[in-house]
This record gives C-alpha cells, sequence and structure tokens, in this order.
C-alpha cells in the first residue's frame, strides 16, 4: 500500500514508523481544564447498566444496559485550537476590528494548518522570572532566534511549540490545581506561564508559521492576554493552546498533529494533540 506524504510536512511517509507521542491534557472535572471564570467542565452519566442509588450519586438505566455519559464545557476547555474568530469579529458585524480573519471559525480552519514539522523551542529557563508577581514572563525575539541560530530558521509550514513544562508542574487535582491558571489570573499573585510578545508573534507570522502551540493554558500572558491573540489571529495564525508532554518531543524532527472537534460557528475547540518521532 502506498501513502502520500502529508503536505507540507517535509517527512513524508517516515510517519508510519515513528512513535506517537500523547501532547494532550487530560480533562476531568478535578482538573484545572477550565479557563478560569468561564463555565467549569462537567460530566455526567445519563444511562448506566442499571439503576444503582447510593447516599454519593444516582445511576439510572433509562434506556438499557449500557453506558453514555453527556459533557458540558466551554469551546476552550483542555488541550484546544483558537480560531480567528475567537478575538476578531466577523467582517459583517460592524464590530471594530472586524476583519476578514473574523470570519475563520473553528470548523472553517484549513486541516493542513495543524499539521507540520515540530520546532519546539525550549523556555523552561523562563518560568519565575517575571517582573510582577502573577504576570507572565514573555517570550522575545531573541528567544525565537536563539533556537534558529542552533537548529536552523523557521520555514513557512513549521509548527511553533512552546515548551515550558507548565503542564508538568501545575496541571494537578484539587486546589494544588489553581496554580496552573487560577491564581495569577484571578488573583494576580504567584508566577505564571511564560507567554511571546507580540513582536515574537509579529516574527514567527513574517517567517511564514501559521500555527503556534504552548503548553501554558493560554496563547497570552496572565496579566495581559487579548493584544498577542489579535496579532496573531488576526494575520493568518492558528493557536494550540494547553498542549502537555512537549519534553517528550526533540528541538526538530518530530510531526505535530491537532485534531479539533468540528464544531460550527465555533470560537475554538478542544481535540487531541499528537506528536510522531521518527526512529525512536
Amino acid at each position: 500500500m502506498s501513502v502520500d506524504p502529508l503536505p507540507g510536512s517535509g517527512l513524508g511517509a517516515a510517519w508510519l514508523g515513528s512513535s506517537v507521542v500523547d501532547l494532550s491534557l487530560t480533562v476531568a472535572e478535578e482538573l484545572p481544564c477550565s479557563w478560569p471564570g468561564h463555565m467549569p467542565y462537567q460530566q455526567k452519566t445519563f444511562n448506566y447498566f442499571v439503576d444503582d442509588f447510593s447516599d454519593e450519586a444516582v445511576l439510572r438505566s433509562h434506556c438499557g444496559h449500557y453506558q453514555t455519559r453527556w459533557l458540558l464545557m466551554d469551546e476552550h476547555t483542555g488541550t484546544h485550537v483558537d480560531a480567528p474568530a475567537h478575538f476578531v469579529p466577523s467582517p459583517t458585524s460592524g464590530l471594530e476590528g472586524a476583519d476578514e480573519a473574523g470570519a475563520i471559525t473553528a470548523d472553517r480552519i484549513p486541516l493542513d494548518q495543524l499539521v507540520g514539522p515540530a520546532a519546539v523551542i525550549d523556555v523552561t529557563a523562563l518560568v519565575g522570572t517575571a517582573v510582577a508577581d502573577g504576570h507572565s514572563p514573555m517570550i522575545e525575539i531573541a528567544h525565537v532566534r536563539a533556537f534558529e541560530e542552533r537548529y536552523g530558521d523557521l520555514a513557512p509550514g513549521d509548527v511553533v511549540l512552546f515548551r515550558s513544562d507548565w503542564d508538568a508542574m501545575h496541571y494537578r487535582a484539587g486546589g494544588a490545581g489553581a496554580h496552573y491558571a487560577q491564581e495569577a489570573v484571578i488573583h494576580g499573585r504567584g508566577a505564571a506561564w511564560p507567554a511571546p510578545s507580540v513582536e515574537t508573534m509579529t516574527y514567527l507570522a513574517d517567517r511564514g508559521v501559521r500555527c503556534v502551540g504552548t503548553d501554558g493554558p493560554s496563547m497570552g500572558s496572565s496579566h495581559d492576554g487579548g493584544p498577542v491573540h489579535v496579532s496573531g489571529l488576526s494575520n493568518g495564525l492558528v493557536f494550540v493552546e494547553a498542549l502537555a508532554n512537549l519534553a517528550a518531543l526533540p528541538a526538530r524532527g518530530a510531526l505535530f498533529v491537532f485534531a479539533p472537534l468540528k464544531i460550527a460557528r465555533g470560537s475554538g475547540a478542544p481535540g487531541r494533540a499528537l506528536g510522531f518521532v521518527p526512529g525512536t
């Protein structure tokens, strides 16, 4: 059986012999998978195998001998993509900042924009270096250029992934999970994840990068997240946020794939992120 190379990947069919790395957060009610202040994630059993009543829960068998659950979730829950429509108003809206990019909703993002060679930029040294409590340390152009000097220039089709290991440090169940986003965003205290500046995002766009990912909860900073979203999303980029396990990828050589739910009119969509690492 012949396999056509993936468009823009530069890796051809080599991914068939690669190890698959899960780059997605687990979504659960006890984990900080929702943006602070937004709709909290909920998962409830609608139908269970049999009626099962206890002091802790009531499970009903409405429909037969099987189990199914329903979900309540924000579009930006867990590992997810930001469509341009998240921060750019539709061109027909008449709103300030309206642009053609605002017509690109989650279901209209070209799938080949979410597939490409991964350029994993290690920014772990920035964690804890912010100038103020509750602020994100900024990823500047100099950090990207340092990567390029070592690993080669970024090229059109590359997927840039900012690795801070924020998920490994703070994506925890219960109260410990407040340090993932809530403490910085809501209370303005503690450390926050590294985030790219507007200038850095412009630099990536000028390099032809169309997809940027982060293992922080947002591409935007904890203290002023709007500008970098507007800058990137209005210039043809999409963001994959709340990634996980980026330490398992090499700086160069892996293939990144993100498969979002096809949500009509969505400002974003959760999905599954994968990394394919050849020869491992």
